[in-house]
């Protein structure tokens, strides 16, 4: 069974109370974003969705961030609001995720 590398690229953003994690296509796309930002969400983040870890970094188990949460870290519970602060003042991550393939 060969085995095989995927990249994974995340931004990572330490809050007052909590550390906040989203998924992105590539680092590209959010360096692209940053500097032209008529380019659509959608076309940096994998998926709408923030994550918390719960002050254990980046590269542990996620937990999907709540409304209350969003809001007490952001001051709105709006997920699009919340992931342009997290794309402006988060650190961007790349990491090798392995995976196994059947041939």
């Amino acid at each position: 069974m060969p085995r095989g590398n995927a990249h994974q690229s995340k931004v990572h953003y330490q809050g007052k109370d909590e550390d906040f994690v989203i998924m992105v296509d590539d680092i590209k796309a959010v360096q692209n974003w940053k500097n032209d930002r008529s380019i659509p969400l959608a076309q940096v983040v994998s998926g709408f969705k923030i994550f918390v870890t719960h002050k254990h970094g980046a590269q542990n188990a996620y937990d999907a961030a709540s409304k209350q949460t969003l809001e007490n870290e952001f001051g709105t519970n709006n997920e699009d609001e919340c992931m342009i602060k997290i794309l402006e003042g988060g650190t961007l991550q790349e990491t090798e995720v392995g995976y196994a393939t059947l041939l």
